[in-house]
């Protein structure tokens, strides 16, 4: 069969569909791979040129919005919103940050216990961002090592979406069995596999994984200081402290810090301002300079010498031993949020200055403190920032649904509706007993258990539409059409032939150990939602063509595109955790493979015996 031509297109004669969508696809994964594009921009290409190219119907191209997998999705999205916005998930943290009275091992069956529960019926990316504030403050009150806490807690939340169909690659890999006339996936079906396997992996965490996990010396983390110190050291603030003297003569007298230079011009921070005797700490941009000023400014010491062209005095401070917090003033330390909109933009773009009223005095991003031209570097997933501001303006902070403060001041939490607690509980559970027995879909349940919530007070309309990951949607439903695309050329069969002839000598499990391999594989170097969306098909075709149970072959695609321990790419929340933790990227198949490796083994048993494909 030729692409037919489209109304206004030269017809495409020379090439048969199952050509262009190879072609099409080699073209995405390139783009994937080598960073060139962003994902859900790449899918919806793919999708816009399997309906140009006639590969699929044009009208097809658009199906993956209005599937089952995206409305689900999205349902999720905002049940997990709903109960942050009434202080919910907040006060799992504080549990969490208070409930281990115990040592290391204790944390980590803490963290990831709770992390594989969260799991269940929320966003991984989401479960971490619940944990990590609380986690981050447990650690530090019980003087423990961030790096043997951290990874346990990350790999939990993706062993815990093994055992629910709300993880995303699951809930694909249902819509493509659902697209193939076969019947998709219970709330539970995923259970009687993923629960073993969950605890197994904990138990592994709590024995040999925990000797394997890195041991960063406590001490140059949490020096015998007060708080702030401790995040000074950590980030090696005061290397790049200088000590600005302004005598009469200088021409910055009587200008304000905002017209000075010293941040726009030469790419550093005035921590404070030493007048009198006494200290002002985070001054304003708007703050006048005076004549005898001390500026405590954060940068490169060649910057901070170009001063003396205005008649400053310049002399470098590494050993200031005054107190940078008081009372009104806190030093906290903030992540970039899970849907972060400030994801690629840097510091100016955000006027974060002028919105929030707080100052960034270092940056931690690519693995290192930065200190110099914060301004103007592109903030990324797993950066922190430390930020220094009056306590109005972390609260102020805090309330942005775009930055997460890791460890609030005493008694400063955002705004939030306590008083919708317990429906945003009860709206949930209803929800997913409704999905669990088969009352509704489970793309109806959450949908209306998401409408319920916003009707119930939990959180507005505008606060759902934010809460929701448009680039996974989009991701997601740009890639759908691949898999009518692979039916339809007939490739999903001829590669189902294929590992059929490689493998259908020794049987459905090892067919099936072999797409499960695979599908671990390729997670780790793209998303577990495209690798799912991609091999669902292969799985079913190859499972009709040796007699075998689809939705059992499909079961080991699914949970393979959760093994992404090996690389800390393979799911956002290993680099969202890679800075409170303090990992290298070799950390990550120190403790992933072993771990892996024992997962591959018991999905492969569990999977043979219970679905029996």
């Amino acid at each position: 069969m030729n692409i037919e031509a489209m109304p206004g297109l030269p017809t495409l004669t020379f090439i048969s569909p199952a050509a262009a969508l190879a072609i099409i696809l080699a073209i995405a994964f390139a783009l994937m791979l080598t960073d060139r594009l962003r994902p859900d921009l790449v899918a919806i290409g793919v999708a816009l040129s399997l309906g140009l190219t006639r590969v699929i119907e044009p009208g097809e191209a658009f199906a993956g919005f209005s599937s089952s997998a995206v409305i689900t999705i999205i349902g999720i999205f905002i049940l997990a919103q709903g109960l942050q916005r009434t202080g919910v998930t907040r006060a799992f943290g504080r549990f969490l940050a208070q409930a281990n009275r115990g040592g290391e091992r204790g944390m980590i069956a803490l963290v990831m216990g709770s992390g594989a529960f969260l799991s269940l019926f929320m966003n991984n990316i989401a479960a971490a961002a619940v944990l990590l504030p609380g986690a981050v403050d447990a650690v530090k009150r019980r003087r423990l090592m961030p790096s043997k806490i951290m990874m346990p807690m990350a790999f939990a939340t993706a062993l815990g979406g093994m055992a629910t169909l709300l993880t995303t690659a699951n809930i694909v890999v249902s819509e493509a069995l659902i697209v193939s006339g076969q019947r998709g996936y219970g709330l539970l079906d995923f259970a009687p596999v993923g629960v073993p396997v969950t605890l197994a992996g904990i138990a592994f965490m709590l024995t040999l994984g925990r000797r394997l996990l890195p041991a960063r010396d406590p001490a140059a983390l949490y020096p015998e200081r007060a708080d702030g110190h401790a995040l000074t050291e950590s980030y090696e603030l005061f290397q790049r402290l200088n000590r600005v003297h302004i005598p009469p003569a200088s021409r910055l007298v009587n200008r304000r810090i905002a017209e000075s230079g010293i941040g726009k011009e030469y790419g550093m921070s005035v921590m404070a301002v030493l007048r009198n005797g006494q200290a002002l700490l985070a001054p304003s941009p708007d703050e006048v300079i005076r004549a005898h000023d001390t500026l405590l400014v954060i940068g490169r010491r060649e910057r901070a010498e170009q001063l003396r062209q205005h008649g400053a005095i310049v002399e470098p401070d590494g050993q200031f031993e005054g107190e940078i917090t008081s009372d009104d003033v806190s030093l906290v330390e903030v992540m970039l949020a899970p849907r972060s909109r400030a994801v690629g933009q840097t510091l100016r773009q955000l006027r974060f200055r002028e919105k929030f009223g707080a100052n960034v005095l270092a940056l931690w991003h690519g693995g290192r403190s930065v200190r110099t031209d914060l301004a103007t570097i592109p903030l990324e997933f797993g950066d922190a920032m430390l930020v220094h501001g009056s306590r109005e303006a972390i609260s102020l902070l805090q309330s942005d649904s775009d930055f997460l403060v890791l460890r609030p001041p005493a008694g400063e939490d955002a705004p939030v509706r306590t008083d919708r607690a317990a429906a945003a509980v009860v709206i949930l559970v209803i929800t997913l007993l409704a999905a669990a027995l088969d009352i509704v879909s489970i793309a109806l349940a959450t949908m209306l258990g998401a409408l319920v919530m916003v009707l119930a007070g939990c959180l507005s309309m505008e606060e759902a539409y934010r809460a929701i990951e448009w680039r996974a949607v989009f991701l997601i439903a740009g890639m759908l059409p691949v898999s009518i695309a692979m039916e339809r050329t007939g490739i999903a069969d001829a590669l189902g032939r294929g590992i059929v002839a490689l493998l259908a000598g020794l049987g459905p499990v090892a067919v099936g150990a072999g797409l499960l391999i695979l599908a671990m594989a390729l997670a780790q170097v793209m998303s577990g939602q495209v690798t799912a969306v991609v091999l669902a098909p292969i799985a079913i075709s190859t499972a009709q063509a040796i007699g075998s149970d689809p939705r059992a072959m499909a079961m080991f695609v699914a949970l393979g595109c959760s093994l992404t321990f090996i690389t800390p790419s393979a799911h956002p929340v290993n680099t969202f955790v890679m800075g409170a933790g303090g990992y290298m990227a070799s950390d990550y198949p120190r403790v992933g493979a072993p771990l892996t490796l024992i997962c591959i083994v018991l999905i492969v048993a569990l999977v043979a015996l219970i679905w029996q494909p």
